[in-house]
């Protein structure tokens, strides 16, 4: 049967349909916790980074549990800071990041995160996926964060053709209309784990599937 063009109009309501009832994404359950302000959501996203989720969560709220602003973290040591957001991937380059941002802040920037994605990507360990997460998240600015969720389902949608979340980005800004801006990460990160899986994605039950060209798709539930 051949497929429709892809429509975000009414694709997106569709999807948020279909993942009401799986755990949100990380960094918006944690903004809805109360934890919105750009410092908590950068250092939350590093945390995140090769971590699950289900992990990331919880570590997150130990360390806002001691320690939630630029000063308070400068205060801690990168060992305190190790130990509280154990077991996160690659702690111990995380805690010298994130210490050294919060140093970075309270010197140069009177304690607070300006929402601005050139001085976000000068921090070590901080690129665009995160950079445009907390300045969607915590400022309201439109901005696309491609995780691999994000690069995975929209090509497998044919709605973008790119190598890479780089290359997702850029076409994705050139096409998807800005009010989804910040929506599609929300959407297709518990819409990629739960639904549109990296094997056997389960077709069968998609919201889209009228939609979808199934690029790669070479079995499936």
């Amino acid at each position: 049967m051949p497929k429709r063009p892809f429509d975000p109009d009414v694709a997106f309501p569709r999807i948020a349909e279909a993942v009401r009832r799986y755990p949100k994404a990380a960094l918006f359950e944690l903004a809805d916790a109360g934890f919105s302000t750009p410092f908590e959501q950068l250092v939350a996203c590093i945390i995140s980074i090769r971590t699950r989720d289900e992990a990331t969560l919880p570590i997150a709220r130990r360390l806002f549990a001691r320690a939630r602003t630029p000063a308070q973290v400068a205060a801690l040591s990168p060992e305190e800071i190790e130990a509280l957001i154990r077991p996160s991937t690659f702690y111990e380059p995380k805690a010298r990041q994130i210490h050294a941002i919060a140093q970075r802040l309270v010197a140069e920037h009177q304690g607070q995160l300006p929402c601005d994605y050139d001085l976000m990507t000068s921090f070590a360990g901080v690129g665009p996926k995160c950079a445009n997460l907390t300045l969607g998240i915590a400022c309201g600015q439109p901005r696309i964060a491609v995780d691999v969720h994000v690069h995975r389902v929209t090509n497998r949608w044919g709605y973008v053709h790119a190598a890479s979340p780089e290359q997702t980005l850029a076409q994705l800004e050139q096409q998807l209309p800005p009010p989804y801006w910040i929506e599609i990460n929300r959407l297709l990160v518990p819409f990629g784990k739960h639904i549109c899986t990296g094997t056997l994605p389960r077709c069968s039950t998609c919201p889209v599937l009228d939609m979808c060209q199934q690029v790669g798709v070479t079995s499936h539930r």
